[in-house]
């Protein structure tokens, strides 16, 4: 796997949150004014770091959906790659848990589960592939909704050498 297609992997795993899920959603008024306090227009910008560093910006964009869903579109520039992705995001009251949902340009599509932290939400993702070579890779997203930010954070390790690329994008209105 290339660097810009691992990158937007990764990238793509780290930016599920920012959108997904289009299930049923009936939730407490609490937890619905929480998702729709990231509406807007949001920009990230960051560095991924490895054997070689890269900046990466991304535009994304939050809007109301039905049934008390945020949905959400952005698009991500690192290493001469575009990203996009799609989705929505919604607390599930059947289940009582936050779920978001994403497809995106780079062939990856998933829900992931959010959880309460104090006034914020938190993602965990995790995920193992192979690159075209067939090395088996790992990778770890963490993407947080707090204080009016939001914050993603990946990691992408070569397991059997244990080369890595992390990233930091925090992002802003």
């Amino acid at each position: 796997m290339t660097f810009s297609a691992l990158v937007s992997r990764a990238l793509a795993l780290g930016l599920l949150i920012a959108g997904a899920a289009a299930l049923p959603a009936h939730a407490a008024p609490a937890d619905v004014g929480l998702l729709k306090s990231y509406i807007g227009d949001w920009r990230g910008r960051g560095t991924v770091t490895g054997a070689s560093s890269e900046t990466v910006v991304c535009r994304l964009s939050l809007k109301p959906g039905n049934q008390d869903k945020v949905n959400y579109s952005g698009r991500c520039t690192v290493a001469g790659s575009q990203l996009s992705m799609n989705g929505t995001i919604a607390y599930v009251e059947a289940s009582k848990r936050y779920e978001a949902a994403m497809t995106s340009n780079v062939a990856f599509s998933g829900i992931a589960v959010g959880q309460k932290r104090g006034s914020g939400l938190i993602f965990n993702l995790r995920e193992r592939d192979q690159d075209e070579v067939g090395k088996e890779i790992g990778i770890s997203a963490q993407i947080v909704l707090n204080a009016g930010a939001i914050d993603v954070n990946f990691d992408v390790m070569y397991i059997a050498t244990g080369e890595y690329l992390r990233a930091e994008v925090p992002f802003s209105k």
